[in-house]
């Protein structure tokens, strides 16, 4: 028998329009039709990322028809269907994992499902950036990163992977390819570390560098600003200057840029703003993005400057800041490298 919150909640007619349930809403379903004394059994055998999973798609379920119950489990439905249909909401997932969780559980689940994205600890650390999360991981025994890195995305694994010490990532691989299932208590255990000491503290873990914060500033002045703000600070403290001066990147740094890069950045470059950063450009710049041109639109560039006539410098700096700043976002995208010099300090956005 459905219990009776199951019977106050079947209030959607059958005219409702019907759709294929998957995946967790199967289980969700399922478990929000058999009830507390019923459901419990099915819940306590989950383990917390099932139990997460089945949460989220049972306060997102919605209605759900008697011909869906009936397509889904037809034993079932024939107790049911005469009934009417199920309606899965926030309060009744909350009230169905209070009677077999303990509450502290249940107010971090019902948080998640209540948050903007609803997203589970993995699904979180797979959108922590990965020199963060690898800094973190780096101090931690090698199966536990293992395990970490086998609940987050594939692909953010592997950037966490390339970013540790050489020695601990081999250690985790060789970890990872020996792991068999993870034990719900110690899976249970690593989500509770990263929750308490990793995540509660993420803000300040990836908290910028005063210093790259200012120097990100000084990217977007125009160059007066720029030459003002800097001369007065390195009058007033010219360590802080020299260190500022070093972290920003420029519109000369692009100059260092391999060649496919630069031709990579080209590509992504309106042809008029293009002319006009070029336009107020230096002759070495001019002949280093000529050079990553065909002959032709070499030419035809040089054409469109010509046109252009006399610019105002405020023009020029305002292109060549977006060529700047479509650089960083390419290289945050992983498309190109770019680097502050010829050497092995790479500035990675």
């Amino acid at each position: 028998m459905a219990s009776d919150q199951l019977q106050k909640q079947l209030q959607v007619s059958a005219d409702e329009e019907e759709r294929e349930l998957k995946g967790a809403e199967r289980a969700a379903v399922l478990l929000l039709a058999l009830g507390e004394s019923h459901g419990s059994p099915i819940w306590e055998k989950l383990d917390e990322i099932e139990v997460r999973q089945v949460s989220a798609a049972m306060a997102n379920l919605g209605p759900v028809t008697p011909k869906m119950l009936e397509d889904l489990f037809k034993d079932f439905v024939r107790r049911v269907s005469s009934n009417g249909a199920l309606t899965g909401n926030v309060d009744a997932t909350e009230r169905l994992l209070a009677s077999f969780l303990p509450g502290d559980k249940v107010s971090i689940i019902m948080e998640e499902i209540r948050g903007p994205a609803g997203r589970n600890m993995w699904e979180k650390l797979s959108n922590v950036q990965e020199n963060v999360l690898a800094n973190y991981l780096k101090n931690e025994y090698p199966q536990t990163v293992a395990v970490v890195l086998s609940k987050i995305k594939s692909d953010h694994a592997a950037r966490v992977l390339g970013i540790l010490p050489e020695e601990l990532a081999l250690e985790v691989v060789s970890r990872m390819l020996r792991m068999d299932a993870v034990q719900k208590e110690v899976l249970e255990k690593v989500e509770q570390t990263l929750r308490v000491e990793f995540m509660s503290n993420l803000t300040n873990t990836s908290r910028r560098d005063s210093h790259e914060m200012m120097a990100e500033i000084f990217n977007n002045f125009d160059r007066q600003t720029e030459a003002r703000f800097l001369a007065a600070l390195e009058e007033d403290n010219r360590e802080a200057a020299d260190r500022i001066k070093t972290l920003m990147f420029t519109f000369d740094d692009l100059l260092k840029l391999d060649a496919a890069s630069a031709q990579t950045l080209l590509r992504h470059v309106e042809k008029d703003s293009l002319a006009i950063a070029l336009k107020g450009s230096t002759e070495a710049a001019r002949e280093f993005f000529f050079g990553n041109m065909s002959q032709r639109a070499a030419r035809m560039l040089k054409d469109d400057m010509d046109a252009l006539g006399p610019v105002r410098l405020r023009d020029v700096d305002d292109a060549q800041t977006g060529m700047v700043n479509k650089a960083k976002d390419l290289a945050a995208k992983g498309e190109i490298l770019i680097s502050k010099s010829k050497g092995e300090d790479e500035i990675i956005y």
